[in-house]
């Protein structure tokens, strides 16, 4: 299922429970609440276009690393550029979520995902990392680094005001994209039940982001929140069987061992 056929039913559905949950809440609704969640939006709808069209040309793994160090060390370049100085313990823990993303996100071929896609067993031709894909993944990783560090510009006081403009301007994005693409038909049956289970996480998963953004530094809250990969490989093995290579297995360890550092640090 294409995943812009996707968004179009989770995003506007996780908009209306973010603009109820935000109604409930309370914040005041100001121009830079606005601005700033409305980039956030257009930042995370082309980081999920780009994202997609980089693994579905190019080969998962080289895309799929080098997407989640860009996504991992913006924030925190940004953050140092900002003046923030975490303590040692928590930048020795910033360094191995850097390495533990790289290595979660590894795959050791492209080939065995496309023959399970295709459910033969015949050779696949294997994905090349041309310009094309290169500049896709580029951007999505850039694009992706960004959201974090758009949506902490947001004033604290907006609550979570500046999560309904970003989720409003990622769907109007998103429908764009959709019609451009062909796309623009919702899902049915089992991918459409999916989809509206996405939209219920991805209000819980933005709602954590500003608060953590909120309550720490930008370069230590977007470095744990870079690692989902490690999150995305757990589930791959409980929910789908799917084998882990050893350097997934040394990256999940790291991830565990970088989270503890940075929250003592």
């Amino acid at each position: 299922m294409a995943a812009l056929r996707v968004v179009l039913v989770s995003y506007p559905i996780a908009l209306a429970l973010l603009a109820a949950l935000a109604s409930i809440v309370g914040g005041h609704i100001t121009g830079a609440a606005i601005f700033w969640g409305a980039l956030c939006g257009v930042s995370q709808a082309f980081g999920i276009w780009w994202f997609y069209a980089a693994l579905g040309s190019g080969p998962i793994s080289v895309v799929s690393p080098l997407t989640a160090v860009l996504v991992a060390g913006i924030p925190v370049g940004v953050g140092l550029a900002l003046g923030e100085r975490p303590g040692p313990i928590a930048g020795i823990g910033v360094v191995l979520a850097l390495i533990a993303v790289v290595l979660v996100s590894r795959d050791a071929s492209d080939e065995p995902l496309a023959r399970r896609a295709t459910g033969t067993n015949e050779d696949v031709t294997p994905h090349r990392f041309t310009a094309a894909v290169a500049w896709l993944t580029v951007g999505s990783g850039l694009a992706f680094g960004l959201n974090f560090v758009l949506i902490h510009q947001a004033p604290v006081e907006a609550e979570l005001w500046p999560l309904v403009f970003a989720r409003l301007s990622a769907s109007v994005v998103v429908v764009v994209i959709a019609a451009m693409s062909s796309n623009l038909r919702p899902p049915t049956g089992l991918p459409l039940k999916l989809a509206l289970l996405a939209a219920l996480l991805d209000t819980a998963a933005n709602i954590a982001m500003l608060l953590a953004l909120h309550a720490s530094l930008l370069s230590l809250a977007g470095v744990l929140m870079s690692l989902y990969p490690a999150a995305t490989v757990l589930l791959a093995i409980v929910v789908l069987g799917e084998r882990v290579t050893r350097w997934q297995v040394v990256g999940m360890v790291l991830a565990l061992a970088a989270v503890a550092m940075i929250a003592a640090g």
